[in-house]
């Protein structure tokens, strides 16, 4: 009954898009907290983009993209605007590098006697409330973190652990709304350009130190130099920038207000300030820690960095064990009913399972696809939607399409996404109701004009009878398949099978957790089929998102679960600049 209710609850706020309005991702980048693993990089295998190099004659011009996202942003007709949304996300689909293979559901298992845990839309799970027998719990989200700088992070269990320990302008509630957070409230100009926040009064850091406006300031200009390195730098892209580069925001002399200026409305810009990117750091902290000049997030690698939140780091045992106590100076410590929690940090999801039934842990996040079956039936089992898409991704720039033209590129991928079995890998390895995806926009989306992105309307009529999307995502057309990679230059024997003289061999790049090995080895049998060679390559979670933000891999596994309830989120991290372009778009 509690688990159909929270999913109920969750559909209803995601088919009314309360969440959030018109108009980014742990992707949220953000990746589902089970998709993350550990294992030791193997030194003796490298991807053909890396050994090779990139061919870029074959990639795909960008800079028409590049423009259509900019002016989406700026455009504040919203019919019009949803038409624009449409166009980007055809042009995105159409170099076929983007490979959707189902829209999440977030699952997660939690003992009867823990209450009040919630999530979101976006896969982020808000400990804040929790109550456990002694006030203690302990917890699994996933292995090592690969970042803890809220501004640096692009992982939902990174942005997880950021909501633990930070507080930002504003955060969801268990109804998955809006609420004031640092901030007591805000006005907004009748123009919708300018935004006033009064905050609270006494504002704290974890120290004793005091939290204000300038805080914000700070913390927002470090969000968008170039030198923080940020991969959500981009989210910015609608305040106001000065000649300096620094944006358009001020904080008044007693630190009470943050105002922000923006380019255009952006009625989704109050979950902006609920996004861990936009969450204030402490100046001080960031700008004393050593290496702080070559390393930014330097500051918070160790345990017992300054934070704002309702729990303060106090132990990390590195790839084993982190401990997060209540914070004191948290302005709503009284609301805070844990005193501890203890995260195992793990990527073995037997392990992980196996702890949460002899009791060792109290909530878990990841669940081993061959026990799917069993523990959906236990009480103990939640499964909600989330807004979120897990695809495959092929690099444009990968020494795989070397010598081809555009075309024949864009054919080829389109080939190889011809003959993955989709339905297969939900049925089989996924295993917790799915919807098999067919574009990149995932289902119950909101389109930022009062309706849903992919319903039809008088402007769009996406799926009709005639048009199921971008392809029929249930079916496997091998004949198809064929046709393109020979009108691509390959040649097939009577039987169907690939050439040797024309043979195809590339690498699949994922992280070290069981289903994620899975569906590469499931899409491995599925090119296997025409005798196309597909080595699946696992890495350690931080060195699989760093070669993969690099570009060092052929195709690989990829998810992105929304940072907020627009499709621009899911459009914009495509562009050229962006920190989330694993794709190499335009590069």
């Amino acid at each position: 009954m509690k688990k159909r209710f929270v999913a109920a609850l969750l559909t209803s706020v995601m088919v009314l898009g309360s969440l959030a309005g018109c108009g980014s991702g742990a992707g949220s980048s953000s990746e589902s907290k089970s998709d993350t693993a550990e294992d030791s990089t193997s030194e003796s295998s490298t991807s053909a983009a890396e050994e090779h190099g990139p061919s870029s004659e074959a990639a795909p011009a960008w800079e028409e993209y590049n423009t259509l996202i900019a002016d989406i942003k700026k455009e504040t007709d919203l019919a019009k605007r949803e038409e624009m949304m449409h166009q980007a996300e055809d042009m995105m689909m159409d170099t076929w590098a983007v490979v959707p293979l189902y829209y999440y559901n977030d699952v997660y298992m939690q003992k009867t006697d823990v209450t009040d845990i919630y999530t979101n839309l976006f896969g982020f799970k808000y400990f804040t409330s929790a109550k456990a027998p002694g006030n203690k719990m302990s917890a699994q989200l996933a292995s090592e973190p690969a970042k803890l700088d809220p501004a640096l992070n692009s992982t939902v269990d990174g942005g997880c652990l950021a909501i633990l320990a930070f507080a930002g302008l504003y955060t969801y509630d268990a109804d998955g709304k809006l609420v004031p957070d640092l901030a007591e409230s805000y006005e907004m100009s009748d123009d919708g350009l300018t935004y006033t926040f009064t905050l609270k009064s006494d504002l704290k850091w974890s120290d004793g130190d005091t939290l204000d406006a300038n805080d914000v300031v700070y913390s927002w200009n470090r969000l968008v130099d170039p030198n923080t390195g940020a991969d959500y730098s981009y989210l910015a892209d609608g305040i106001v920038k000065k000649d300096d580069g620094t944006l358009d925001i001020t904080a008044s002399e007693d630190g009470k207000t943050f105002t922000v200026k923006l380019i255009a409305p952006c009625a989704y810009f109050i979950d902006l300030c609920a996004f861990p990117a936009f969450f204030p750091v402490p100046q001080q902290s960031v700008e004393a820690a050593p290496d702080a000049a070559t390393n930014p997030g330097a500051w918070c690698v160790e345990a017992g960095f300054v934070s704002s939140g309702p729990f303060v780091s106090t132990e990390w045992k590195h790839d084993e064990s982190m401990t997060y106590k209540k914070n004191p100076n948290y302005y709503a410590a009284d609301k805070v009913s844990l005193d501890e929690i203890s995260f195992m940090l793990s990527a073995d999801d037997t392990a992980v399972l196996n702890a949460f039934k002899d009791n060792s842990l109290q909530f878990i996040d990841t669940i081993p696809t061959d026990e799917m079956a069993n523990v959906k039936k236990l009480d103990e089992f939640y499964k909600v939607p989330t807004l979120g898409t897990y695809y495959s991704g092929f690099n444009v720039n990968s020494d795989l399409f070397k010598g081809k033209t555009v075309q024949q590129a864009k054919d080829i991928r389109h080939a190889l996404s011809l003959l993955i079995d989709r339905q297969y890998i939900v049925d089989s390895i996924a295993q917790a109701e799915q919807e098999v995806a067919n574009t990149f926009v995932p289902t119950g989306m909101t389109d930022g004009n009062g309706g849903e992105f992919r319903v039809n309307d008088d402007a769009y009529t996406y799926p009709d009878k005639e048009n199921v999307g971008y392809y029929d995502p249930k079916a496997v057309d091998v004949e198809q398949a064929i046709e393109l990679l020979k009108g691509a230059g390959y040649k097939f024997d009577d039987s169907g099978m690939l050439s040797s003289e024309t043979p195809i061999s590339m690498t699949y790049l994922t992280n070290d957790s069981q289903g994620n090995v899975k569906i590469g080895e499931a899409i491995q049998q599925d090119f296997a089929a025409i005798g196309i060679t597909l080595d699946v390559e696992t890495r350690e979670w931080s060195v699989f998102l760093e070669e993969r933000k690099q570009g060092k891999f052929d195709f690989c596994r990829e998810g992105w679960l929304a940072d907020y309830n627009d499709p621009i989120n899911m459009l914009e991290m495509w562009e050229t600049e962006s920190g989330n372009n694993d794709m190499q778009f335009g590069r």
